[in-house]
């Protein structure tokens, strides 16, 4: 992963067999749930600011754009390392680079990036990110 001034956080989890499509390994849909499910757990583990306080807050993180790197199939029962950090984080929203690594192999089975916006949830409309949420993040 690209080195930045910002962390990087580690969430392990298994493959699970409704995971599996017919080519029996893991569907492509299922990388982008493994990414969220991580920073789902980083943001109360790490940031101290769990997803339903953050929505509490009026606010919400929506992709707007998503790129990934497949590399290696993943299958059954495999453990994945998912490493997260923020590349970039700025009033316009935050570019969050990832890395799924295959514990078994030691092996990066995919890595890419989400670009991020903050919504107004009441409105639906992008929202300025405050430099207080920027701090918050920037660990």
């Amino acid at each position: 992963m690209e080195k930045t001034g910002y962390s990087i956080f580690e969430t392990e989890l298994k493959v699970r067999p409704d995971d599996i499509d017919m080519f029996n390994h893991v569907h492509n849909s299922k990388y982008f749930d493994y990414v969220l499910a991580a920073r789902y757990e980083q943001m109360e583990k790490f940031y101290k600011m769990p997803m339903e306080d953050f929505l509490k807050s009026g606010f919400g993180w929506v992709v707007k754009t998503a790129h990934v790197d497949f590399k290696r199939p993943l299958t059954l029962g495999d453990v994945l390392l998912i490493r997260t950090g923020i590349l970039s984080i700025n009033e316009k929203g935050c570019r969050v680079q990832f890395e799924i690594e295959n514990k078994r192999t030691a092996k990066i089975s995919s890595d890419g990036w989400f670009d991020y916006v903050m919504i107004d949830i009441a409105s639906g409309r992008a929202s300025r990110v405050s430099e207080e949420m920027i701090k918050t993040y920037s660990v």
